[in-house]
């Protein structure tokens, strides 16, 4: 076009190209910033161009809106045909689009070598794309009805607004945005379905506005009868979406990656890599619990927000990420839930030895002078003697019932043919009610150091 058309031809160009350098640099970092620490899988890379829109789009709307009120001050008296309304905004969808793709290709260079998968899914690309062609078309609608100097930036904080709100509102809502859910979770993605079942919802939404702006400037029937089939699309679109879970679980959805020994553990095939350290933290772990209610011999990565009950022996893990320390936090996390904690009573200092322990980190010393001598005595037991005190106490340490009864004494060098814990003598005053368990009598104590005097 030229410059008495409001926009040269010159100025498109340059805006184009300015457009897409932003879009992609923009579209890498804001992906980037929220892919997983360690994972590169399709299915995140995908979720995480997905999320970029979130700040690509606004800058797409603005541009459209810019250049469709300069075009609707100098097109003010002329007549449109169909096609030269729609191809201004058709030129700035394929530079979006443009930038879209070149997004997805980078990330995808890395993904071809250390990814999982056959590919990204077309849904999840389809959905990406006609999202940022929604916020194009909007922006453009923005412009040609408010020709003013302010529609760019309204376009822009519109756009993101508006979406921003869906996306955090109703279930119902937040499918017809064109995101993602934040933080992005590798166990709980969008169906495959359900993402082509959006990709067709937002073209059909944006065909349909695009189109019905085309019928409405230029009042032409076959425009109209256009933009009503596309909103029968967006509406079959809104349909299947709706009736489609909004996500599954990471064992509907994936095949884990699995080592197999000494103890079976799974993770997200794009976290193959921690495998090795989760395996090892988690075995020392198992063989700490054998022989207790909490004994396991599978470990499982699930996402934070899955609820579903899992089986006998297998144990459910969260790892966020693979940054330095992913195993111990894993395990740390598992570890406090074997117990409740026990704030202001003497009993959270023995939790806290026992914690320490299954954890593989230096006992602590306690707050109070039996906590001291009790992790004294707890670190002269041999770890076999450990893991039996454990079995005969497991349910008090998980009911926050330890006692300082339960440690104390000389402890026995050579393992014993039975499990034998010398006690310490009775106190006057015990921090807490005796437990259940029928500790051993201080008469077997006695029994026992009569018979080591005797050899």
């Amino acid at each position: 076009m030229d410059s008495r058309k409001g926009v040269s031809r010159e100025e498109l160009k340059q805006g184009a190209v300015v457009l897409l350098a932003v879009l992609l640099v923009l579209g890498l970092v804001s992906a980037w910033s929220v892919l997983i620490p360690g994972v590169m899988d399709w299915d995140n890379i995908v979720v995480a161009v997905i999320g970029s829109l979130r700040l690509t789009g606004p800058v797409a709307a603005a541009f459209a809106a810019w250049v469709a009120a300069r075009r609707r001050r100098a097109d003010r008296l002329r007549a449109l045909t169909t096609w030269q309304a729609v191809r201004p905004p058709l030129a700035i969808l394929m530079v979006v689009v443009g930038a879209f793709c070149a997004t997805m290709t980078v990330l995808a260079v890395r993904a071809l070598i250390t990814g999982e998968g056959d590919g990204p899914l077309p849904g999840g690309v389809a959905m990406g794309a006609a999202g940022l062609s929604l916020y194009v078309v909007a922006g453009w609608v923005v412009g040609w009805v408010a020709p003013v100097a302010v529609a760019p930036l309204a376009a822009g904080f519109g756009t993101y607004a508006l979406f921003t709100w869906l996306a955090g509102g109703a279930p119902w809502a937040d499918r017809l945005a064109p995101a993602v859910h934040d933080p992005y979770d590798a166990l709980r993605m969008m169906p495959a379905a359900a993402l082509t079942d959006q990709a067709l919802w937002l073209v059909g939404i944006t065909t349909a506005i695009l189109l019905g702006w085309a019928a409405l400037i230029t009042r032409q029937t076959l425009a109209l009868a256009a933009a009503l089939i596309a909103l029968l699309a967006a509406g079959t679109g809104v349909a299947r979406l709706l009736g489609e879970p909004q996500e599954v679980a990471a064992s509907e959805s994936i095949a884990y990656t699995c080592q197999e020994w000494p103890i079976v553990v799974c993770v997200h095939p794009g976290m193959r890599g921690g495998l090795g350290e989760l395996g090892s933290t988690f075995t020392t772990i198992a063989a700490r619990l054998a022989g207790t209610p909490a004994a396991f011999n599978r470990v499982e990565q699930r996402s934070r927000s899955d609820t579903e009950e899992t089986g006998k022996g297998v144990v459910p893990i969260h790892v966020d990420d693979l940054d330095p320390g992913y195993a111990d936090r894993a395990a740390s996390e598992f570890v406090e839930g074997l117990a409740r904690p026990c704030p202001g009573s003497p009993a959270g200092g023995y939790r806290a030895i026992v914690v320490a322990w299954l954890r593989d980190e230096p006992l602590p010393s306690g707050p109070l002078p039996e906590h001291r001598r009790a992790a004294t005595w707890f670190a002269r037991l041999t770890e076999a003697q450990r893991r039996d005190w454990l079995r005969m106490f497991f349910t008090d340490f998980a009911t926050c019932r330890l006692q300082s009864r339960y440690f104390g004494g000389d402890v026995r060098r050579e393992p014993p043919t039975a499990p034998s814990y010398p006690m310490n003598p009775p106190y006057e005053h015990e921090d807490t009610v005796p437990s259940r368990h029928g500790t051993p009598t201080p008469g077997a104590g006695e029994t026992a150091r009569r018979h080591s005097r005797v050899r």
